[in-house]
């Protein structure tokens, strides 16, 4: 019949049946494999074929049309869908791969497989992955026994789809959860699930979401369960739900209420630190999710694939996403992404793994990869003794002052990458940082945090030179011997008499100076004596978090006229001084320091492992989001390249030239 589409209907006589919409072959009951009489249903004008078209059958004219200008075809993000199983059949409603379509994007399926090969490998070539609807998952994984009122589960699907569903996670991907794939990233991600919307969500736990985390938007409580597996065709909406007015859902639809269709009889009972609710209906029911991390994942629990053009603006927001993030894969594939400062080296005692997905590390090269960071800046840290502590009373190993322990620390970093060879390797400059990413390998730089290591030797200077180190932050918290901290009691009143030769013993062997943590009576001291510029790897705005160790608006000014930089850290106590901090205030400090002193002069010390990592960009894993925010931001690919490195290897290759 011309412009229909003939699907089965949700409604069978077994209880057993499940009615979420997938894909035609979960439309047979699993218990008794009967299908009942299709109805048919009108599609929408953009899903019709065109007749004419198709009675063309001149394959070299349909090539002919594609070869006739170039690029055969525009760029879009591709977005992986999940399949159904059943029957040794993998298949999809075409309605969700049609809507991809309709919305701008490449759609692709994803066959249920639970081999990290294929997964891992398939989630390197997709911008955006769609968690399709289906059967219950198996209470099991989630560490829980099955409830009488459960339905069939797919173990097809189950762990292929939880697997997928924590890697894409882990690499920053765009994700849209719909029905059992909202589940489904509940349960991935450390949230829990209702096995049944009666059994779970009496009145008393409804009315306490009701008063609770839904009281701000949701108008009104029905103390009666609504139904929400719907009898009506699929494309009929049956139940409002309510939004939270600064959701997604809110912003996406342009309102604060939808109409919706409903399929199922299980919910998302508790979303877990890594989402919130912000849809319910008016009894009480969770019907969405959103990152609490500033992340685009969003599962909601009706089918929008149904929903024609009243559901494609969900569909829309997914492929802007994954346009966003291709576009950011896409930069960090030419550009250097170099982080100047972490403080893994800390770990070490712990026995740390630098080639495993350390949970106790926020840098390792799992998450370098995952997060597409392409190099890392690690510093031996030194902390200051107090008057009466010795350094040894200070660390974990065994050794036999400062500059003994800064050489164990480089010398378990060179461990590291003989161990990891084929994918790390140490970089001394920017050749070699650039070579190393044309190589396909990840590189650690060596820095020191604590001119203590110079254990009041110039000739450790040199030591340090020629073992690679690029910079020394000059003090720490706390005086030394060099200059006076931000954190100190003015010992000196700037920079020591020692100091000033060890700077110029730095200029000679071409290390940089770092003023990060130095007094600004140091700081000038040291822009007035080095006679190339200097850097501070790791320091915000005072004028946005009004803390000693941040830097003044003058000072970024003066820095930026001698040409040094200044690179944006994620210490929560240095971006705000209440409340917590994430990436958005990482970005309100970036911004202000570019107002301050210009493009050039910027960039970003994570200090990962020293404490740095806030909500949004937390680990290695999420550097990708800082380039997301920056493309949200219109910055050009040439100064997102300044930023991310460009900047500061200007320095380094002037500073290490001049020695």
């Amino acid at each position: 019949m011309a412009g229909m589409l003939r699907v089965e209907p949700t409604r069978l006589t077994c209880p057993t049946f499940q009615t979420c919409p997938t894909s035609l072959t979960s439309l047979t009951c699993p218990t008794c494999l009967t299908r009942p009489t299709s109805p048919t249903i009108p599609t929408t004008p953009s899903h019709q074929s065109n007749p004419k078209a198709m009675q063309n059958f001149d394959l070299q004219a349909r090539l002919q049309n594609i070869y006739a200008s170039f690029p055969q075809a525009k760029r879009q993000p591709v977005i992986g869908l999940t399949a159904n199983f059943r029957d040794g059949s993998v298949m999809l409603m075409d309605r969700y791969y049609r809507q991809v379509v309709d919305a701008g994007g490449t759609p692709v399926l994803i066959p249920p497989v639970d081999s990290v090969d294929v997964i891992v490998n398939t989630l390197n070539n997709i911008d955006g992955l769609i968690l399709t609807g289906g059967a219950d998952l198996n209470p099991l994984w989630a560490g829980e026994e099955p409830s009488p009122r459960l339905h069939s589960v797919n173990a097809e699907r189950d762990l292929p789809e939880l697997l997928i569903t924590q890697l894409a996670y882990n690499r920053q991907i765009p994700i849209l959860g719909i029905c059992r794939g909202m589940q489904t990233m509940a349960v991935a991600l450390g949230g829990k699930v209702a096995q049944d919307i009666e059994e779970h969500f009496t009145e008393d736990v409804r009315r306490g979401l009701a008063e609770g985390e839904f009281k701000h938007f949701l108008p009104r409580f029905s103390d009666k369960l609504i139904q929400h597996s719907q009898d009506a065709q699929r494309h009929l909406a049956t139940q409002t739900v309510y939004f939270e007015p600064n959701s997604l859902p809110a912003q996406i639809f342009e309102g604060t209420s939808l109409h919706v269709n409903s399929f199922h009889h299980q919910a998302v009972s508790h979303a877990g630190s890594k989402f919130r609710f912000v849809a319910a209906t008016a009894d009480g029911i969770p019907e969405a999710m959103e990152s609490t991390e500033h992340k685009p994942l969003l599962g909601v629990q009706w089918h929008p694939e149904w929903m024609e053009e009243q559901g494609l603006p969900l569909f829309q927001w997914l492929v802007g996403q994954a346009q966003t993030f291709a576009d950011a894969k896409r930069l960090h594939a030419k550009v250097l992404t170099l982080d100047t400062h972490c403080d893994t080296p800390m770990f070490f005692p712990l026995n740390v793994r630098f080639d495993q997905r350390d949970p106790r590390i926020l840098v390792d090269l799992h998450k370098m990869s995952e997060g597409r960071q392409d190099a890392t800046t690690m510093v031996a840290y030194l902390p200051q003794p107090k008057p009466n502590e010795t350094f040894r009373q200070k660390v974990a190993f065994d050794v036999t002052g400062p500059r003994n322990y800064a050489d164990l620390i480089f010398d378990k970093i060179e461990n590291i990458v003989t161990a990891n060879s084929q994918y790390v390797a140490l970089a001394r400059n920017p050749q070699q940082l650039y070579a190393n990413k044309a190589a396909g390998k990840k590189s650690i730089v060596l820095g020191i945090e604590n001119g203590l290591a110079i254990e009041n030797d110039l000739a450790n200077v040199s030591h340090f030179a020629q073992r690679g180190v690029t910079y020394i932050t000059l003090c720490h918290n706390g005086d030394n011997d060099i200059c006076d901290s931000a954190r100190g009691t003015a010992t000196h009143g700037g920079v020591s008499d020692f100091g000033r030769c060890v700077i110029e013993e730095m200029n000679r062997t071409g290390i940089m100076v770092d003023l990060s943590h130095g007094a600004e009576s140091s700081f000038y001291d040291a822009l007035e004596i080095s006679r190339t510029p200097i850097v501070c790897s790791h320091s915000n705005c005072k004028a946005l978090c009004d803390v000693p160790r941040n830097l003044t608006d003058n000072q970024m000014r003066a820095l930026a006229q001698k040409g040094g930089v200044a690179h944006v850290t994620l210490y929560h106590g240095f971006l705000r001084t209440q409340g917590e901090a994430s990436i958005l205030d990482a970005m309100a400090h970036l911004e202000h320091a570019i107002k301050v002193m210009g493009i050039d002069h910027v960039g970003l010390g994570t200090d990962f492992d020293g404490d740095g990592g806030v909500c949004g960009i937390a680990n290695s894993s999420e550097i990708i989001n800082f380039t997301i925010q920056l493309l949200r931001r219109r910055f050009s690919e040439q100064d997102i390249e300044k930023i991310w490195g460009g900047n500061w290897l200007r320095v380094m290759k002037e500073v290490q030239l001049k020695r």
